[in-house]
């Protein structure tokens, strides 16, 4: 199964460019990262199995159609608090989702100035029981160099095994990708885009800024 999967739909393009524009509002920015959360989840259940059933219409004529089993067995994990957003539109998808809730922060103080490496604050942890038919999806706006989504894997470890494992984010770096893989090779990561850089205080370039700050309010 492909590992990474770059959403090129030209909706999620557009949405892209108005969370990138500096000149964007809160609340668009919050009502886009939503929207997003929607298509990724779309693009989600097209990797889905499905059942061929049949159903009878109210003219008395069986229909071939398909159900989608996967959707009943569907975790998702919200890192407070720029995914937030994410997960509302994801589970306008997946509406049945057991829901869990991380925390987590780049301990800033820790990190050196032109290095990748930052030490991450989970404090709250709030995780499903995981079952091996499950579709874990992780949710995070900015995949930069993987260590919140790194930590984030190793918690959820402890709470089962599941069929799939999903990073869903809206923008990721090679880096942060290869650093997931390092961490679980099995993870697949959904994204709209790939940027090239990651600066010396560790922010995705051109990016769109800090996710969280710029959702809720803060400057």
């Amino acid at each position: 199964m492909k590992k990474v999967h770059i959403i090129d739909h030209p909706l999620a393009q557009a949405i892209l460019t108005s969370l990138r524009d500096k000149n964007t509002h809160q609340i668009e920015f919050r009502k886009g990262l939503v929207e997003l959360g929607r298509i990724i989840g779309y693009e989600i259940v097209r990797s889905m199995d499905i059942q061929e059933t049949y159903v009878e219409t109210p003219l008395g004529v069986k229909a071939k159609g398909v159900k989608i089993p996967d959707l009943e067995h569907v975790v998702i994990i919200q890192i407070l608090r720029a995914a937030m957003p994410m997960a509302e539109g994801l589970v306008k998808i997946f509406e049945r989702a057991r829901m869990g809730v991380i925390s987590a922060r780049r301990v800033e103080e820790s990190h050196t100035k032109g290095s990748l490496s930052f030490e991450i604050e989970s404090t709250y942890v709030r995780v499903p029981k995981i079952f091996p038919e499950d579709i874990l999806i992780i949710a995070d706006p900015m995949l930069a160099t993987g260590s919140t989504i790194a930590t984030i894997l190793r918690n959820v470890s402890t709470k089962g095994t599941p069929k799939r494992k999903i990073i869903a984010s809206v923008i990721a770096t090679n880096y942060g990708i290869e650093r997931v893989h390092k961490e679980d090779n099995s993870a697949e990561i959904y994204t709209v885009a790939v940027d090239p850089e990651i600066n010396e205080d560790g922010y995705i370039v051109p990016g769109l800024g800090d996710a969280g700050d710029r959702a809720f309010g803060e400057p």
